[in-house]
């Protein structure tokens, strides 16, 4: 394969430059998408640019190359599963296997070595390790009694007390949020025709609502938990304005970071289940999870279900 990468001319017709230029951008995808993601986990920000559309267009790119690399390959690829029994290949032990015939890419080896695992010994490693990964991963988004298993889960697998033990992406410490912040004094703040101020007790004495929702990070991980809080709806309303005709731009307490203001949309602002939320299963909210109030959206990142909100400000949305 290496010398392959440095034949020239390094395409012989236009089809041979797309599926090369499919393969670069396959890998090159990829290892964007792995090097970004788990220097976003660790919150390393090295890069110059904003992580979040940057990880979704590598994205795409990744997924464009890989359609178009599996049509170029598709015909090898069935010519080759169907030149080869699985079962016999299963049945076939170490000292039966034998090295690939030559090809007329190249691929193999003139002169393979001795077979040191037959392909059912493969076939059996990588499958077990996808099997372990799986393992070790998966309770970060089934949760409950899998989270222990969860050793690749980001930032530990231990949150909080009671009802608030789920998945923190970043803390109050973190986000330059103190109690002091959170206090007797805090206030709600609604920006809209009727401007108000409300306090935590002020929001427990309005309607309340509760839904199991969850929040999605692109770190990998989700969590469904039951909410209870004041619908965005009931405070527009409260604020001037009819629900469904205004967005509104959320602003939290924390001190800087990319997402310490979100936009809601018109729909998201209507839909009932749009909450500022007091209490997550049945319990207050702790500092870590966004008290005194946090926004809860369905169909919405988890970034922008923001945390220690300190104001909405409703706005016309634009015609």
């Amino acid at each position: 394969m290496i010398p392959k990468l440095f034949t020239w001319p390094p395409a012989r017709s236009p089809a041979e430059a797309v599926e090369r230029a499919s393969l670069l951008l396959l890998v090159g995808g990829a290892v964007f998408e792995f090097v970004t993601g788990i220097l976003n986990i660790q919150l390393f920000y090295v890069f110059p640019f904003s992580f979040y559309p940057a990880h979704l267009y590598g994205a795409w790119i990744f997924l464009a190359a890989f359609v178009v690399h599996v049509a170029f390959e598709l015909p090898k690829m069935i010519r080759s599963l169907r030149s080869r029994s699985l079962l016999h290949e299963l049945r076939t032990r170490l000292e039966e296997t034998r090295p690939e015939p030559p090809d007329p890419d190249g691929l193999v080896p003139p002169s393979p070595a001795e077979p040191t695992m037959s392909r059912r010994g493969v076939l059996a490693f990588v499958g077990s390790a996808s099997l372990l990964t799986l393992g070790l991963s998966v309770g970060q988004t089934i949760d409950g009694p899998l989270r222990r298993t969860a050793l690749l889960a980001p930032h530990g697998r231990v949150y909080g007390p009671g009802a608030n033990d789920f998945q923190v992406n970043k803390s109050a410490t973190a986000m330059g949020v103190h109690l002091a912040d959170t206090g007797p004094a805090w206030r709600l703040e609604l920006a809209g025709p009727h401007p108000a101020r409300l306090s935590r007790a002020e929001l427990l004495a309005m309607p309340l609502h509760t839904y199991a929702l969850p929040i999605a990070c692109v770190e990998g991980w989700s969590t469904e938990e039951s909410w209870t809080g004041v619908r965005l709806a009931d405070l527009a309303r409260l604020a001037g304005v009819v629900p469904g005709t205004a967005e509104v731009l959320v602003e939290s307490l924390q001190r800087g970071g990319s997402f310490s203001r979100a936009s809601l949309s018109a729909g998201q602002v209507a839909d009932p289940r749009s909450l500022v939320a007091l209490r997550v299963n049945g319990a207050d909210l702790s500092l870590d999870h966004g008290y005194p109030a946090r926004i809860i959206v369905p169909n919405a990142p988890g970034v922008h279900n923001t945390k220690w909100v300190r104001e909405l400000s409703f706005h016309p949305t634009a015609k």
